[in-house]
């Protein structure tokens, strides 16, 4: 049965009407390095059962088009249409992805969703069957060499704000166009993308403190 349904993550909770099935454990997918194994399971173009394939994490973090919450794991282990949905697993047997893209111009390129971005939302598919996502309401761009030194700025790390929701939260917390987003709920922005995950995995009516960069100085 279907129990939830989450398009933005490409992830669903199932439940299957069985008792003492074999279970695997769960890995920690912040804890993954670089050039570490990986074993990727699944059942390519849909006759091949139980398919397990070898290969590295070939990066961490990587975003793909139309994708704005994933935070996927990169790996050279062979991922087919028909994989999507198995686990991907480090060599202690633990789950660290779930295998659900791959670049169709190359047979070296698979992507996992990490686990702990199933396990943030695991909670709400269960009890819901939706996710409901936290919202800024501002529209984000990256910060470029030119304008680093427009806006006065040591790095080019952070989200630049463009636009602002006159209806949202951020306007209401007197965020304005032209700030740089460096911290969001105590945790560093280091790249654009970061700061969208960060805002949908805080709960709706949540207050928390935001540090922009404007004029040159921090507030």
């Amino acid at each position: 049965k279907i129990v939830g349904v989450d398009e933005a993550t490409d992830l669903a909770v199932l439940k299957i009407e069985a008792r003492n099935l074999p279970v695997l454990a769960w890995g920690d997918s912040t804890k993954l390095k670089v050039a570490e194994w990986v074993l990727a399971v699944g059942n390519p173009f849909g006759v091949l059962n139980q398919t397990v394939t070898l290969g590295i994490v070939s990066a961490t973090g990587r975003s793909l088009e139309g994708s704005m919450y994933e935070d996927f794991i990169q790996t050279d282990a062979a991922i087919n249409p028909g994989n999507s949905g198995g686990p991907l697993v480090n060599l202690a047997g633990e789950v660290v992805g779930i295998n659900t893209a791959i670049n169709p111009r190359a047979n070296t390129i698979g992507f996992a969703v990490p686990i702990e971005m199933a396990k943030e939302i695991l909670p709400s598919l269960e009890s819901s069957g939706f996710v409901t996502r936290g919202w800024l309401g501002v529209v984000i761009q990256q910060i470029t060499p030119d304008l680093k030194d427009a806006l006065k700025l040591e790095k080019t790390e952070g989200a630049l704000i463009s636009r602002v929701d006159p209806n949202g939260p951020a306007h209401k917390a007197g965020i304005q166009r032209g700030d740089v987003i460096v911290s969001f709920a105590g945790q560093p922005i280091t790249e654009m993308e970061e700061l969208p995950r960060r805002v949908a995995a805080t709960a709706p009516g949540t207050k928390t403190d935001v540090t922009v960069m404007r004029g040159g100085k921090e507030k």
